[in-house]
């Protein structure tokens, strides 16, 4: 009698933008590191706010590190995106079955998913059509406590795992409020809130009397709607928004082409 084929294993390629060593790409290797086969491929140092940034006319660099047990790990010189890049052509010689970005020290809500390194991995893993999400926590700090975080991560990646057929392009923005797990009300699929950062340019002197500019600013919140990530976030719930790289506005491009004179 035949017997049944056991089920391949998943391969779950987890990058970051805050660097290789960070508590939170720490945090998401041990949330997820029993669902499937886990490789790290991520920056040698922090690269927050790198967006979809791509080296070009520089080398790129890996080195494995072995500092997650059980867990096959490099560190590369380059930026989020060349992370997921490099890690099909040269680490894996394939697609792996899942990406996973972050987690991400800070917020990656509304307009952030625009600058965010984290969020750039991710689509860079969609644009490639593998299935991805980038989680981010709304705290800042080192010391942060994961443990909401990475309960919430590991529900969502079995949840997406466990998904017969997938969109080709799939990518999931996932945020985490900043309170302990018990406090979590759960989970809220979410649009992406229209909130910005109102920005200044503050204008400085370094000691050799030399002017430079720290950029500032306040985040503002104009979007009050309650389906919104600002919102579920404002009130205890994890948002997961689905994004896209495709950036057309459709409303506008049917206008155009009824309007416009040709």
């Amino acid at each position: 009698m035949a017997t049944k084929k056991k089920k391949e294993e998943s391969i779950i390629l987890i990058t970051n933008d805050d660097g290789v060593t960070a508590p939170g790409i720490r945090n998401l290797v041990e949330a997820v590191k029993d669902l499937g086969r886990v490789v790290v491929v991520a920056p040698d140092k922090p690269q927050s706010g790198m967006g979809h940034a791509i080296t070009i006319g520089s080398p790129l660099r890996m080195s494995a590190l072995h500092i997650y047990e059980g867990v096959e790990t490099w560190s590369t010189s380059g930026t989020p995106v060349d992370c997921v890049k490099l890690a099909v052509d040269k680490i894996l010689h394939r697609k792996p079955d899942i990406c996973l970005s972050g987690i991400n020290h800070g917020a990656n809500h509304s307009i952030n998913v625009i600058y965010s390194g984290t969020m750039s991995a991710a689509i860079e893993a969609s644009i490639e059509n593998i299935p991805s999400i980038g989680f981010s926590l709304l705290d800042l700090s080192v010391e942060a406590d994961f443990a909401g975080a990475k309960k919430y991560a590991r529900k969502i990646v079995q949840q997406v795992l466990s998904i017969k057929k997938i969109d080709k392009h799939f990518c999931l923005n996932v945020n985490i409020p900043n309170i302990s797990e018990s406090l979590i009300k759960g989970i809220k699929i979410c649009k992406q809130a229209y909130a910005k950062y109102e920005e200044d340019f503050d204008e400085r002197r370094d000691p050799g009397g030399r002017k430079y500019y720290w950029l500032t600013g306040e985040f503002v919140n104009f979007d009050k709607s309650r389906d919104t990530d600002v919102w579920a976030l404002k009130n205890n719930y994890v948002s997961v928004v689905p994004v896209q790289f495709d950036l057309t506005n459709y409303v506008l491009k049917q206008q155009l082409e009824k309007n416009w004179n040709h």
